[in-house]
């Protein structure tokens, strides 16, 4: 019997409402489980088949940390998704890169230390956040007349030693929302629409994760073709777990954020996601791939 650890946070473990279905499933697929904190030093990893990355939400603040911490699984056990995989995926600067390759992403525009915190371009409303953060944590809205706050958020960020990445806001979002679509093994499982969280004039979130209000979505064939084209143009193989989540735009569909580290998976939103979920986990275990 294949025995994992799913890696969450302390934090984290009660507002994580993929791991009651997870653990469900598991359950009948015949997987052993655990759940535990990733930073918990009195863990020997290598007992598990695997290491889950599930809600390990609190790596945002302690990235050096949480990275040495998926190197070391990695070197144990299969950490899934891999370390590669996690250490790209971590700092939205992915997005330039597939924006390179003709990837449809919202036009990005990045700050780092050192650089002066208002040289971006003029948009008539603009998203700044840090390029590594996850939940909306320290990510504002801004009108084009609100340059000076922007500068002043940013240099904030800046300070502190983080990137920063500038967006124009897709205004779009308020009333259509935001499409996630789910592939596992990849294989499209089901989407979800989220609706807007950025609200003008309404200050960054200091919890863990802003509160987000989710509800199943049929994708567009468009929205489709876009999240494959998204997947394809990935420097990794098929992953056991992939998000892709998109904004409509005049230009169709464009590529808000690829989650291939720990996003939340909406498995209530959709009949058998658990379970297709676990099957993929189980043929990967299996295929040791």
């Amino acid at each position: 019997m294949p025995r994992i650890a799913i890696a969450s946070a302390t934090a984290a473990i009660e507002l994580d409402e993929d791991l009651p279905p997870l653990r469900e499933a598991l359950d009948r697929a015949g997987i052993a489980h655990e759940t535990l904190s990733w930073d918990d030093t009195t863990v020997s990893w290598s007992r598990f088949d695997a290491v889950l990355l599930r809600s390990t939400w609190d790596y945002t603040q302690r990235l050096p940390e949480f990275l040495l911490w998926c190197e070391r699984v990695s070197a144990q056990t299969r950490l899934i998704n891999p370390f590669e995989v996690v250490r790209w995926n971590t700092d939205k600067r992915y997005l330039g890169e597939l924006a390179k390759k003709g990837v449809p992403a919202i036009e990005s525009f990045y700050i780092a230390p050192g650089e002066p915190a208002d040289g971006f371009p003029q948009w008539p409303e603009f998203v700044a956040k840090p390029t590594v953060g996850a939940g909306s944590r320290d990510t504002q809205r801004y009108s084009g007349a609100e340059r000076g706050p922007a500068a002043q958020h940013i240099e904030r960020l800046l300070s502190q030693g983080r990137h920063v990445l500038v967006q124009p806001y897709l205004a779009q979002v308020d009333s259509a929302g935001e499409t996630a679509l789910l592939f596992f093994g990849g294989k499209f499982s089901h989407a979800i629409r989220k609706g807007p969280l950025l609200k003008r004039g309404e200050g960054p979130t200091r919890a863990l994760f802003a509160p987000e209000h989710i509800t199943a979505r049929e994708p567009s064939a468009q929205e489709m073709a876009t999240a494959r084209q998204v997947l394809s143009a990935l420097p990794f193989g098929p992953l056991l777990y992939a998000r892709v989540d998109l904004l409509p735009s005049p230009k169709g569909p464009q590529l808000l954020e690829l989650e291939l580290t720990e996003p939340s998976l909406f498995f209530v939103t959709a009949a058998g996601a658990a379970d297709r979920f676990v099957l993929a986990l189980r043929e990967r275990i299996a295929a040791r791939v």
